[in-house]
Parts: C-alpha cells; sequence; structure tokens
C-alpha cells in the first residue's frame, strides 16, 4: 500500500495524510480571517486538518448566532422606541364632547333631536287640527282665534324662530363631532400605519437577514458534516490497512 502524503497543520505544527485538511485559503472568506485574526503569520497556501478547522468553524457559526441576535435586539429596540413615542391612545369622542356639554346644548339637542322625529310631526298636525277645529265649528261656543288662524300664524312663527337657532346649536355641535372624529381618526390611521411599516421592516429583516444566516449555518454545517465524513472513511482505511498487516504478520508466523 503506497505511504499517504503528509501536510504540516499550520496550527499545531502536526503532519496529517493530505485528504484530512483543507488548504485555508480555499475556505469562506469570514473564515479565513477568524482563523487569521489568532495566527496572523499563517504563510499563503496554509495547511489545516479537519479537526482543527472544526474549531474555528464552531467559532464562525458563534459569530453568526451572536451577530444574528444583535440584529434582532437592535430591530426590537427600534420597534419599541417607535412605538413608545407615538404616545396617542384612541379616544371615546362622543365621551369628550359630553363631559363638556353645557345646559344650553343639552337643551338643544333634545329640541333638535324631537323636532326631526315622527311624534313631533304628527303632534305638531293633530295640534293644528284640533286648534283650527275648536275656531271652525265652535264646539263650546268659544273662539279664541277667527280664520284666517292669526294666532295660530303668530304661534308657528315664534315655534320656528325659536326652534331654528336651537337646531343651529345641535348641529354645531354634530360639526365639532366630526371634526374631532375625523383628528381621532387621523391619529389612529397614523399609528396604524406606522405598526404595519415596522411590522414591514421586521419581515424583510426576517426573510433577508434571517434567512441569509439560517443558509450560512446549514454551509457550515454540511461543511462539517463532510469534514467528519471525510475523517471516518481515513479511520477506516487506516483500520483495514492495520488490519491487513496484522494478517499477513500473523500468515507469516504460520508458515515459519
Amino acid at each position: 500500500m503506497s505511504q499517504k502524503q503528509l501536510m504540516k497543520d499550520s496550527i499545531d505544527h502536526h503532519d496529517y495524510p493530505i485528504e484530512e485538511g483543507v488548504i485555508i485559503d480555499s475556505l469562506d472568506i469570514r473564515l479565513q480571517e477568524i482563523i487569521k485574526k489568532q495566527h496572523p503569520n499563517l504563510a499563503e497556501g496554509a495547511f489545516i486538518s479537519h479537526k482543527n478547522l472544526t474549531y474555528y468553524r464552531l467559532l464562525f457559526l458563534e459569530e453568526i448566532i451572536d451577530k444574528a441576535n444583535r440584529k434582532n435586539d437592535y430591530v426590537r429596540e427600534a420597534v419599541y422606541d417607535a412605538t413608545k413615542h407615538q404616545g396617542y391612545t384612541a379616544l371615546d369622542v362622543q365621551d369628550q364632547l359630553d363631559r363638556k356639554i353645557t345646559f344650553g346644548q343639552k337643551i338643544a339637542d333634545d329640541v333638535a333631536r324631537f323636532g326631526g322625529s315622527w311624534t313631533f310631526i304628527i303632534t305638531f298636525i293633530c295640534f293644528m287640527g284640533v286648534w283650527m277645529a275648536l275656531n271652525v265649528v265652535k264646539p263650546f261656543g268659544i273662539v279664541f282665534d277667527k280664520y284666517p288662524f292669526i294666532l295660530l300664524n303668530l304661534a308657528l312663527s315664534t315655534l320656528a324662530a325659536i326652534q331654528a337657532p336651537l337646531i343651529m346649536m345641535s348641529q354645531n355641535r354634530a360639526s365639532d363631532y366630526d371634526r374631532l372624529q375625523a383628528k381621532n381618526d387621523y391619529n389612529v390611521n397614523k399609528v396604524s400605519e406606522e405598526g404595519i411599516r415596522l411590522l414591514h421592516t421586521k419581515l424583510d429583516h426576517l426573510v433577508q437577514q434571517d434567512q441569509s444566516d439560517l443558509l450560512e449555518i446549514q454551509k457550515l454545517q454540511t461543511e462539517m458534516l463532510a469534514s467528519l465524513t471525510k475523517q471516518l472513511v481515513s479511520m477506516q482505511e487506516e483500520q483495514a490497512r492495520l488490519v491487513g498487516q496484522i494478517e499477513k504478520m500473523r500468515r507469516s508466523e504460520e508458515n515459519v
């Protein structure tokens, strides 16, 4: 059996079969930097055994994981700071207005609410019908508002004159409500938009950064598995060689 070619490991300076290691320059550039950081005087074409390379691959793996953790912490802190400084909570606009309502505004709302109902319309029609019937039919022989019902016209005009500003007051409150509600909706939408943007940022980070780190880790694991496989094959070959030598020696002794 031919003698295996040996190479001196630049890390521990022991000799290893060439198939049990690699040239450092053929490794990933970042892995090279980790090795050369601890051994800055490595020559070009330096050899490293798989046994020693496993240690540096584990260091590289720890560096990737630590870098990913720092990125995640940075994104998490950025999201927390952004949400902390928004400082806006959705308001119950109706509750805010009800707390500041005056007695006059409450009366105006009640008048506007009643004046815009079928109850008011039917009641007012019945009232006018009774008024005109009493003054035309004269069931009790009393006439207090002869045709053309001038007193009724005066009452209607007075009612309209009073009711109009009350309705306008109620409409002003409705306008205030709409304005505050629009402002509240704007702030809520702004906060929601910021939250969605931050969520997209986190998702982009997960897709672009974490996925890249996972692929790098898988690559390292594959390389380490391949290295272990080579070492196992080498050990099996060495075992077979030793078994052959022992068998050869045993046969020689038997022949003697």
